[in-house]
């Protein structure tokens, strides 16, 4: 079998593309290293079966280029919430990208997959989330739900492909992964802010009071379970969260990352007020969590890491970086 992935090089596609080559898929990865690593793949870089470029997803046709005898065309490629301004140019990444890899998978004749994410549930107060329930968002106004908005488009877009010429798609809604490998900065999430702050003796950043709620997924959870929805077709035309049901708040995440670290003393926690977050403002969602029904059933897959070790894995690796590894990953 044969894939072609976008976004190959970030956090989830380099573990990805390590689980699909040591199941026997031949893969091409692409990424532009805005954000992706080589060095986090490059270790493979010697294999017959594995071919990286690189190049912006946006380029349709190169793109459809490289997934001629593709089995699968997985997109991982994205642009994450806005913080830092720049909208714009995260809802036409998104909505491009899509669109170019799309084309890709229809005109080889290959099953697509999607990794979407658990953003598009915005605020829904329906918990936990299912893959069939509302998607509730903010305004328009407030740039954080751009992310969210932009990925809920790509799942259209993908099912307008389906009913048009009989794609194969697969939907997959990611939740909050994290571990070796992942970004030190808020790309990755809060654990990498924290690994930071804790290892330096500065106050970790927590985003208004600390009560929202997570679920956090390890990832070699999301990575085999997404492995899996790469290679079973019967699983075409469903949505399927990905994800772990262990809730933690922000604020305990942040307690138990310093307990774990054992350096010792108190945690020092600073709380940052959303108006302080991003320009114009920063809308949080409150709950997050799903439900992991059609994990469980059509992927057979239950998560087997829970969040004090794959805590516990995050900080060995962190200790394992040199400083040049460290700061790449924080870039």
């Amino acid at each position: 079998m044969k894939a072609l992935m976008t976004g190959g090089a970030g956090f989830i596609g380099s573990h990805l593309t390590d689980s699909l080559l040591e199941r026997g898929w031949e893969l091409v990865s692409v990424d532009d290293l805005s954000k992706g690593r080589v060095e986090v793949i490059e270790h493979n870089f010697d294999r017959d079966d594995y071919e990286f470029v690189q190049m912006d997803c946006r380029d349709g046709e190169r793109l459809t280029d490289l997934a001629k005898g593709a089995d699968v065309v997985a997109h991982l490629a994205a642009t994450k919430i806005p913080r830092e301004g720049n909208r714009l140019g995260n809802v036409i990444n998104n909505l491009e990208g899509g669109r170019s890899s799309l084309d890709a998978a229809n005109d080889n004749g290959a099953r697509y997959v999607l990794a979407s994410t658990s953003d598009v549930y915005g605020n829904s107060p329906e918990l936990p989330f299912k893959e069939d329930g509302i998607c509730v968002t903010g305004p328009s106004t407030v740039a954080r739900w751009a992310y969210g908005i932009g990925k809920l488009a790509d799942e259209h877009m993908a099912f307008g492909y389906a009913e048009e010429y009989g794609l194969p798609v697969t939907i997959l809604r990611f939740f909050g992964s994290y571990g070796e490998r992942q970004y030190l900065n808020w790309w990755g999430g809060p654990q990498g802010v924290f690994l930071e702050a804790i290892s330096k003796g500065q106050p970790m950043s927590v985003h208004g009071d600390g009560t929202q709620t997570r679920c956090f997924t390890h990832i070699d959870d999301m990575t085999e379970a997404t492995a899996r929805a790469i290679e079973r077709p019967e699983v075409t035309g469903e949505i399927i969260n990905i994800g772990n049901d262990e809730s933690v708040s922000i604020g305990e995440l942040a307690i138990l990352m310093h307990e774990l670290s054992g350096l010792g003393g108190e945690p020092k926690i600073e709380k940052i007020p959303y108006t302080k977050v991003a320009p114009g403002g920063y809308q949080d969602v409150k709950h997050r969590k799903p439900d992991l029904s059609k994990q469980r059933e059509l992927l057979g897959f239950t998560p087997q890491i829970d969040l004090e070790e794959g805590i516990r894995r995050l900080w060995d690796w962190y200790r394992s970086l040199d400083r040049t590894e460290a700061t790449a990953a924080n870039q």
